[in-house]
């Protein structure tokens, strides 16, 4: 064996977090991935290969140091590890978490493409932060200087929150407006617990607001407060509000009681987890108890769907996709996952019709076969004549992906620039609108896209105010 720390992976098998067995796991919301020995997780790490041009950390949104804090983890100087991920990264707990690392880090490591398995980045990037928790590592921003400048931020997801945590590690004051009664937007109410158990959201949420952060919640902007008086009151203003328009199946007709959005059914089911009443959980409307379920949609949302609906206690779940497995836009950890717990994938399926008059009895279902390339260079599904059947059906989720809600109309016809496609116009360097001070960043900017990607404009935006502003100052007390 070499007497290298790092370099190890021809002498040690790549090896995750032990997995819980289905069997179990499904019984209730916690996550499914257990926690790393200190020995394992060195080990892991020791793998990496230290390469000249490191592809996972080019492939990261974040441009995340990943070979040095590897190689802090193998030599046990954690607190180093954090120290140094967390430069680059507001929440590496959450990204270790939910983040499709076989799309991004893992999936572009020199060794995994080698033929020698992946290191684990992902899993090691959650036990280095979960350690700095455990011992108290992680302290309340407290800059050295404040500053009078201040900081809306309308939208309390995962852009908006590292928004203010870059904000305030200056000394700025911020202020985040949101309609929800809890920060974390899609993290809270969006993401089930069993790929991000909710304290994890929650103790950066109370991270910020020990920092200083202002939350206004339950704050609807166009209704409780004018879009014009948030500018108005503050030095720059970010847009951070996500999209949350569910989209349509194009001519099919769905006025019925039990076809569902995705959104409402994982609302529903984190409320749930957090004790609140839900009128619509309990009257059954979206709970999946004893049903039969399908779902549309071959995403990460539609994995958060029918792995929920397990969860619930359904007596069938069924995933259509229209395309097959390898051209589905979600994660194949997670359609493993799913599959593991008893959720049956269609593949190059869609739904023609649904059958019934107010209620839904059976889904129409068309065999797809992949034809020519797109505009996207992705092969076209194309029905296959005469080759439909039906699949029973008691709920049926909508998880198509969501589309920007009208902002012109909730806001009383702002004066800013829209796309074709209903996102804000920004300029993709500056995140800048064509309101002067007034920026927008994630998905209302970009379409919907990844948590990481929203982290990412978030800081970036934050530092573009920052750099803006007479005499920047980027002073944050060790």
């Amino acid at each position: 064996m070499s007497n290298n720390p790092m370099l190890k992976f021809t002498d040690i098998n790549l090896e995750t977090p032990v997995k819980r067995i289905s069997e179990g796991r499904v019984d209730d919301f916690n996550e499914i991935y257990k926690e790393y020995a200190s020995d394992k997780a060195e080990d892991q790490a020791s793998r990496c290969s230290q390469c000249g041009v490191p592809y996972c950390q080019s492939h990261c949104p974040l441009h995340n140091n990943i070979p040095d804090w590897l190689k802090l983890t193998t030599q046990g100087r954690l607190k180093e590890a954090y120290t140094l991920s967390q430069k680059t990264n507001s929440f590496p707990e959450i990204c270790g978490r939910i983040c499709p690392q076989d799309r991004l880090c893992e999936g572009n490591c020199v060794i995994e493409q080698s033929g020698h398995g992946t290191v684990t980045i992902g899993s090691i990037e959650k036990y280095i932060t979960d350690t700095a928790w455990k011992n108290g590592w992680v302290k309340p921003i407290t800059p050295k200087i404040e500053r009078d400048e201040t900081v809306a931020i309308i939208g309390a997801g995962p852009g908006g929150l590292a928004a203010a945590a870059t904000l305030r590690k200056n000394g700025l004051k911020v202020n985040i407006y949101d309609r929800y009664d809890r920060a974390g937007g899609l993290m809270t109410y969006g993401i089930p617990s069993f790929k991000l158990e909710k304290d994890v959201v929650s103790k950066r949420v109370t991270q910020l607001n020990d920092s200083g952060v202002n939350f206004h919640l339950n704050c609807n902007v166009g209704k409780d407060i004018s879009f014009e008086q948030i500018i108005s009151e503050h030095h720059a203003t970010i847009i951070a509000t996500g999209v949350y328009k569910s989209r349509e199946l194009d001519g099919l007709k769905i006025d019925f009681e039990n076809i569902v959005e995705a959104i409402d059914f994982l609302t529903a089911s984190n409320r749930k987890g957090f004790g609140d009443p839900v009128k619509d959980f309990d009257n059954g409307k979206l709970n999946s108890h004893g049903k039969k379920v399908v779902v549309i949609g071959g995403g990460d949302t539609a994995m958060d769907c029918v792995r929920t609906a397990i969860r619930q206690g359904a007596t069938s779940v069924k995933c259509l996709y229209r395309r097959d497995r390898s051209n589905m836009p979600g994660s194949q950890r997670e359609v493993l996952n799913a599959e593991e717990e008893g959720v049956e994938f269609v593949w190059l399926s869609a739904p023609k019709s649904f059958v019934g008059k107010r209620i839904v009895k059976s889904v129409k279902v068309a065999k797809m076969r992949l034809g020519p390339a797109d505009s996207t260079g992705r092969q076209f599904p194309e029905e296959i004549r005469g080759s439909a059947y039906f699949e029973d059906a008691d709920l049926v989720i909508k998880a198509l992906g969501f589309d920007p809600e009208d902002i012109k109309s909730f806001w009383q016809n702002p004066k800013l620039e829209f796309t074709r496609w209903g996102t804000i116009k920004t300029d993709f360097r500056t995140h800048s609108t064509n309101l002067k001070n007034v920026y927008a960043i994630g998905d209302i900017s970009r379409g919907a896209s990844l948590v990481v990607w929203a982290i990412k404009d978030g800081q970036e935006v934050a530092e573009n105010i920052i750099n803006n502003l007479k005499e920047p100052v980027n002073m944050v007390a060790e």
